[in-house]
């Protein structure tokens, strides 16, 4: 998607077929404010009008199925349009243009009377997984041991995986559960591309959450090392539980191929 301007800027010496241009993609981005172009008989330009706002309609709709079932039709194309008109995009590409809605509803959208609550984090979470569908990012599984005793050496973490802490349960909403205040806890969730290409999430518990946290930045320390870390972090009564309980973890993500396997420790 070009990023076309909403109006013809503000100088005097432009050339006659820029000016045309620029009341071209003007009109096209917001007809009921901005005139076509002269000679041009409007036939054509509704063609033009259709087939623009359609594609770019039909690709927020298909990265964002969650949250354009939330509105009514009247709602969903005026918040459309809102964006087709005024969001300044800074990629030509259309398979960019979820980002940029992201973009719009993040930093230029000011909160109406029909959006959720949850918006921007519910737009958020449904980014992710074009995110990561998308992505060129490819598993370094140079000296990695994809069966390597996860305790003992050093757990390595996929690159195609993404870990958020939301206020509000993201993967549960839908038109019948939109929670109207945000959760009393924090929301874990990982979302992660598997080695079959294939996108998922998970919720995760405070241990879980913890010790992804360990993991992101992790390059020395063996899974026990970390589990030791961990359960003095939170001060736990029982360090036996953690390290039994985080040793089962860290198998669960392996199998989903969020740990690739492990290092040896240096």
């Amino acid at each position: 998607m070009s990023a076309m301007p909403s109006k013809i800027p503000a100088f005097t010496k432009i050339p006659a077929f820029k000016k045309i241009q620029y009341q071209f993609t003007a009109h096209l981005r917001d007809p009921n404010r901005h005139s076509a172009p002269d000679d041009i008989e409007d036939r054509r330009m509704k063609i033009y009008r259709g087939l623009l706002y359609r594609n770019v309609q039909n690709f927020i709709s298909s990265a964002f199925p969650v949250l354009h079932k939330l509105y009514n039709d009247e709602n969903w194309h005026s918040m459309v349009r809102d964006f087709f008109a005024s969001h300044r995009s800074t990629s030509p590409y259309f398979r960019d243009i979820s980002r940029e809605f992201l973009d719009y509803l993040q930093n230029e959208r000011a909160r109406r009377s029909e959006d959720p609550i949850f918006l921007n984090e519910l737009a958020h979470y449904e980014w992710m997984e074009i995110y990561l569908a998308n992505s060129d990012l490819e598993p370094d599984t140079t000296n990695v041991d994809p069966e390597g005793d996860l305790m003992l050496n050093v757990p390595v973490l996929s690159p195609l995986t993404e870990f958020f802490s939301y206020n509000f349960p993201v993967h549960k909403i839908s038109p019948d559960f939109q929670p109207k205040q945000a959760s009393t806890q924090p929301v874990f969730l990982m979302i992660y591309r598997d080695l079959q290409d294939k996108v998922g999430f998970m919720e995760l518990n405070l241990l879980t959450a913890t010790l992804i946290e360990q993991l992101q930045n992790n390059r020395l320390e063996s899974g026990k090392q970390i589990l030791e870390k961990i359960a003095d972090t939170l001060r736990h009564p029982n360090p036996d539980a953690v390290f039994t309980n985080g040793e089962q973890v860290l198998k669960r993500l392996r199998t989903k191929d969020i740990l690739l396997g492990t290092r040896t420790p240096a």
